[in-house]
Order: C-alpha cells, then structure tokens, then sequence
C-alpha cells in the first residue's frame, strides 16, 4: 500500500496545506484513511511522519480541517516552531502519527487520571534515517510514555522503522536503553522542558517518568484505535474534529467524502507557491538548568 502526498500553498506560510493521494491516486485523509495496521499479524503499524527529526516546524495532522491535510500549527496568528533547548536541535527524533487512532476527550485513563488530547497517538521513530515529511513508514513499536500535558493524558509511542537497520536488534524498550544509551533520558527531558521558552511550565509523566514496554504499548495504542472506531461510527461526539473520509465510511454516512468533494477541497487551496524563509528566530538556543 502506497500514498503519495501534494504540497499545496507556499512552504513555511500559514497557506502551506500537504494533501494526501492512495496509490490510485484518491485524495485519502491520513487521519482516517490511511489503516493503523502494515501486519496486524506482527503488529507493525503505518506512521505518517509530520516532522523530520532536527527540524524546528511544529506540523501536524488538520484534524479539523476537510481531508485532515498536514499544516503547521498556529499560535496567536504566528506559525509555531519548537525551541531549541539545549542540547536538543529540533525534535530529536521523526515524530508523526499512527492513523486511526484517536485520544478521546471524554475518557479518563486509568492510569494517567486524565482525559485524551483529542488527537491521533503520537510517535517517535529513533531510526537511523530522517524521514521526509508526509511520509508513511512502517514501525515496529517498542514502548510507550506517558506524558501529561496541560491536564491531558498525550501518549508518546517509541518505535523504529522496520526498513532501518537496526530495526532487527530492537524489539523492546529495554532494547532501546541498551542500544542507544541516553536516547531516552532525552526524550523525557526534551518533552519536559520544550514549552519552557514559551513561558509554560514544565510537562509532568506517569509512572514516575517510566516507559512502558511494547506489549503495554501495543494495548494503548489498541484502545485509541477503539475511541477512532467509535468516533468514526458516530457513537462518539466528535466535537470540531472533521471526520470526513474517502475510502471508510459508506456513501449513506455523513462522514463519506465523494471524489468530487475531495478534489474541490483541494482545489480551494492556492498552489505550491515559493517558499518563504523560516525566521531566524528559530535558530536561537535556550539553555536551562536541569531540575
């Protein structure tokens, strides 16, 4: 199963929209369309890539835009980008999203004490390549943390690329601590500390700033894909969250995307356009004390 993307507006503007095609060449939402599983079988799942690891643009999934294209987030009319806080340059790791997937609002995690973010799960793929933005890779997931951000249960799935080469030698989180030491102190540290510039607090974790294993992660990321299935099917109140698709709810649903449709949402949208330069705001370091 392929997908190709199509860049539309000017890169690095508030226009900058990334649409998704199937392999025939269907507009497709990467949110509801495109499976959660490559091999249910061995539980590899599809992750599409929003932000290429050392990169600063907070993209993300449009959940409530029509098709759920890619854009950068906005703040206060502003593009947003991630502070570098030292030592970190970007995000540290490709970080996307597993489709059909949805962190539910409504419910109270047992474990967390809080409710969901009303987003796909969220992932950190630690391969060795850095992915393109859009793209969708297969992963083999390895653990879970589990963030708390602003009052919200936010999941963070660790999992490497089944192409990469050391895809073989890691199976677990255990794995990943023996193999790429410090890698994940890093990445509690990076989601503890990466709102900091922006004058927030700092985020919190559950248990104890632990990552779960991959057997606990694969059910976590089983119930989003539950909370999905029911906002798909209308028994979950989907708020502002646009749930229109192309290819998995049936014509008589109002969730169901002609071609037509899809293609004059897309046609709405200016075409590619010149790129306009990033500020050199993003490119300044914070640096902070450790706690």
């Amino acid at each position: 199963m392929s997908f190709t993307v199509e860049e539309r507006g000017n890169p690095n503007s508030l226009s900058y929209r990334l649409f998704f095609k199937n392999a025939e060449g269907k507009y497709i939402s990467p949110f509801h369309d495109i499976p959660i599983y490559a091999d249910e079988s061995q539980n590899i799942f599809n992750m599409v890539v929003e932000v290429p690891r050392w990169t600063n643009a907070k993209m993300e999934i449009a959940t409530k835009d029509l098709l759920n294209p890619i854009k950068q987030d906005v703040k206060k009319g502003k593009l947003r980008y991630v502070a570098n806080v030292f030592p970190h340059k970007g995000y540290i790791w490709n970080y996307g999203a597993i489709p059909q997937t949805w962190e539910d609002p409504a419910h109270k995690d047992g474990d967390t004490g809080c409710c969901g973010d009303n987003d796909p799960i969220d992932v950190c793929e630690i391969g060795s390549k850095v992915c393109s933005r859009g793209e969708v890779i297969k992963v083999k997931v390895l653990g879970v943390l589990a963030m708390i951000d602003e009052g919200e249960t936010d999941w963070k799935v660790i999992a490497i690329n089944v192409e990469d080469p050391e895809a073989k030698d890691l199976n677990n989180i255990s794995d990943v601590q023996r193999l790429k030491p410090g890698y994940l102190e890093a990445t509690v540290d990076w989601f503890r500390r990466y709102k900091v510039p922006d004058g927030k607090p700092e985020n919190c974790f559950a248990f104890n700033e632990e990552f779960k294993d991959k057997d606990f992660a694969i059910e976590v990321i089983k119930s989003t894909n539950n909370f999905w299935k029911a906002l798909i099917s209308q028994t979950a109140n989907a708020g502002e969250l646009n749930c229109k698709n192309t290819c998995v709810s049936a014509g008589e649903s109002p969730f169901c995307c002609s071609v037509d449709e899809a293609k004059a949402a897309v046609g709405e949208t200016c075409p590619c356009g010149k790129e306009e330069p990033i500020p050199s705001s993003v490119e300044k370091w914070f640096y902070y004390e450790k706690k």
